[in-house]
């Protein structure tokens, strides 16, 4: 790996050790009290203590005051929703399997599917983007791109356009199974700059690192 590379790991993946046991621990179980959590990991009740701590300040693991049975309070753990989404999702698989069951890529109802989804996005689009001019469309654009999950940005050509690259497809796994997703993708960009006329210059499904996309004015 060279320098400017970075590993990218699965959120959880990325948790230290034992900060990630504790957390495991916690999605098992639901809520735990600290001296539970230490007897289960094999750990002193001042470790976890240290570590519930730090995911707290995170904002991965919250508590609230419980009743022992003397009656006296001790604190009982449980996970935060941010902490939730460090666990594996499989919504690309399941959407996949699901378009399958309409009969696969080749499904009517699977590209209205699609057409319906593009619509939307356009219209949630359009407020955010009526009134501008185009620099400001496109750069509006690619901040509603980037929202979506496309790890998106944009960069001025010296023809004097602009060049989108999507570093992330948000929803590979269902490109990869049904063409409709990359041409709906760009039938949104298109519709949504509908003062320039846009070219897809580069694309994952044809084997590059990125999906990209050259956007320049409308001949009159």
């Amino acid at each position: 790996m060279t320098d400017t590379e970075t590993a990218v790991e699965p959120p959880l993946q990325a948790v230290p050790t034992t900060r990630r046991a504790i957390l495991v621990a916690l999605k098992r179980r639901g809520t735990r009290r600290t001296q539970d959590l230490a007897a289960e990991l094999g750990l002193t009740v001042a470790a976890v203590r240290q570590q519930l701590g730090r995911l707290e300040s995170d904002g991965l693991v919250t508590h609230h005051p419980e009743a022992d049975g003397r009656g006296r309070p001790t604190h009982v753990y449980e996970l935060t929703p941010l902490a939730d989404g460090l666990f594996p999702k499989r919504y690309g698989d399941l959407t996949t399997e699901l378009l399958s069951y309409l009969g696969g890529s080749d499904s009517r109802q699977v590209d209205e599917l699609f057409e319906q989804r593009r619509r939307r996005r356009l219209h949630d689009a359009q407020p955010r983007l009526d009134s501008r001019t185009l620099e400001e469309q496109v750069d509006e654009l690619t901040a509603i791109l980037d929202e979506d999950g496309y790890l998106a940005d944009v960069e001025r050509l010296d023809d004097g356009g602009w060049r989108i690259t999507e570093h992330n497809c948000a929803i590979l796994s269902v490109a990869q199974g049904f063409r409709q997703a990359c041409s709906s993708e760009l039938s949104f960009i298109q519709e949504a700059l509908p003062g320039a006329e846009v070219r897809r210059v580069a694309h994952l499904m044809d084997g590059a690192h990125v999906c990209a996309y050259e956007i320049r004015p409308a001949l009159p």
